[in-house]
């Protein structure tokens, strides 16, 4: 397929940013807008081919990322220090027939379907819990997906699976990382994370660990 220039992917006279710039403003959790290195968001652009007229096209190009709930969340943008991973970069190797577009601290990873959980919901959003490393439908596309990420009841989402300063343990890591538990959450032992022992890991070891606990344990 013939890659379309940056020329083609900037879009200036419909701008998504503008839009993602709203539903920011109206957010009830606390969003943090990561900077942007120009040359960077370039080549991320370059290898996400989408157009910044879209909204994933509009927080690539425009952010370094998005923190939310204190740096709970993380949705990818085109990497910055405090993220330092890009869309495309972090999806390289990954699972086919899926986009990883953001994660959470303990690896609980969101991603975009790409046919990976069938073709009736292509471009919907899927969640790997890590509380039962199930692939759970959220029945939203990305655009519903940040709108519930600025202003959705998180507390709700992540109930039972915050233990008592979070924020603080939360503070001291950065995007490359993520908490590992032990026990892990996903046991009968480890459903309680004020007792589970946690340390800083990185999140490309927890995206490993999950997975290689699914195909173990025949999770589909």
């Amino acid at each position: 397929m013939k890659m379309r220039p940056l020329t083609e992917l900037i879009n200036k006279q419909d701008p998504g940013w503008v839009l993602v710039q709203t539903w920011i403003k109206a957010a009830k959790n606390k969003v943090t807008v990561l900077p942007k290195n120009p040359a960077r968001a370039d080549s991320a652009l370059l290898a996400a081919q989408v157009t910044t007229r879209s909204p994933m096209g509009a927080v690539v190009y425009e952010t370094g990322g998005i923190t939310v709930a204190d740096g709970w969340l993380r949705i990818l943008g085109s990497g910055s220090t405090a993220l330092n991973r890009d869309l495309m970069g972090w999806n390289k190797g990954k699972q086919d027939g899926l986009l990883l577009v953001a994660d959470d601290v303990l690896g609980g990873f969101f991603a975009l379907n790409g046919g990976a959980f069938g073709q009736a919901s292509i471009g919907k959003i899927y969640y790997l819990a890590p509380e039962n490393l199930k692939w759970e439908p959220l029945d939203f596309g990305y655009s519903d997906f940040l709108i519930f990420c600025f202003s959705g009841n998180l507390d709700e989402f992540y109930d039972g699976m915050r233990w008592k300063g979070w924020q603080q343990e939360v503070a001291k890591i950065d995007g490359t990382q993520g908490i590992g538990c032990y026990p892990f959450p996903f046991t009968t032992e480890g459903k309680n994370l004020n007792k589970d022992s946690r340390k800083a890991v990185p999140i490309a070891e927890l995206w490993g660990l999950h997975n290689d606990f699914r195909r173990q344990l025949g999770i589909h």
